[in-house]
């Protein structure tokens, strides 16, 4: 009898893999490339909920008895800097569209005021789901303009379907749900102080919140689409799962 199902497999996901650790020893060895690890966490409710965890004060804390009522939603994205260990939380109180996920993006970068001397590539590992997916329009010309801003190129490095796991901001997730899981996240304020005082390799995350609405669907054209494209260069091997975002163009 297996212990664990296998992970599911489609038929680049070795190739994927194999891109991956080429891409990686690459940032190893230049210094010029920032490499960072990010995902969107499921959503949190906050209010007087229990999480099902273990409280091992002297008076545990008390949750309502039904968990039916609850005041906000918080979208939970999280951003780990592989050059210097610092983690990033950044919490929305709207959807997760593209259009969070880049304000994330720029937030952390205008927060952080790297010097553009130091750098002149951003790697980014994600997973493909379908905000940031290598073919999703809004998401593809958020990040054309984020670029520009920048003024940096940015490679995007997809770890396949079933396998988000691999991403490393995943094992942050997984410090932050052990360390409130037998807390009460009862207010959003509650919620980041909570958060602030996770430990991940060392060091507590820096949090800050985002409060926008945020739509879904927002369309791209067609011509809107070719003009992006202009500016992103795909592995002719694996389009989707590997390229470059040039925030420039020689033309």
């Amino acid at each position: 009898m297996l212990k664990t199902k296998p992970l599911k497999k489609i038929p680049q996901t070795d190739a994927i893999f194999e891109n991956i650790n080429r891409q990686h020893e690459i940032a190893k060895k230049n210094p010029k490339i920032l490499r960072i690890s990010i995902d969107v966490k499921a959503k949190v409710k906050i209010g007087n909920l229990s999480r099902k965890g273990y409280s091992r004060t002297i008076q545990a804390p008390i949750a309502d008895d039904h968990d039916q009522h609850w005041t906000d939603v918080l979208v939970p994205f999280g951003l780990h800097e592989v050059n210097t260990e610092n983690t990033f939380l950044i919490f929305g109180n709207s959807k997760e569209t593209p259009d969070f996920i880049v304000d994330c993006l720029e937030k952390w970068w205008t927060d952080r005021q790297f010097e553009h001397s130091n750098y002149d590539t951003l790697m980014i590992d994600l997973d493909n789901g379908k905000s940031v997916a290598g073919n999703t329009k809004r998401f593809l010309q958020r990040m054309v303009k984020f670029a520009a801003k920048i003024k940096m190129d940015i490679q995007m490095v997809y770890y396949p379907p079933y396998h988000s796991k691999y991403n490393m901001v995943e094992r942050f997730w997984a410090a932050v749900e052990q360390y409130w899981s037998p807390l009460i996240l009862d207010s959003i304020s509650n919620t980041i102080n909570i958060a602030k005082k996770v430990t991940w390799k060392g060091f507590n995350p820096i949090v800050s919140f985002i409060d926008k609405v945020y739509q879904k669907g927002v369309q791209v054209t067609q011509k809107e689409l070719e003009e992006v494209e202009k500016f992103i260069q795909r592995n002719s091997h694996l389009p989707k799962w590997d390229f470059t975002i040039k925030w420039r163009t020689d033309g």
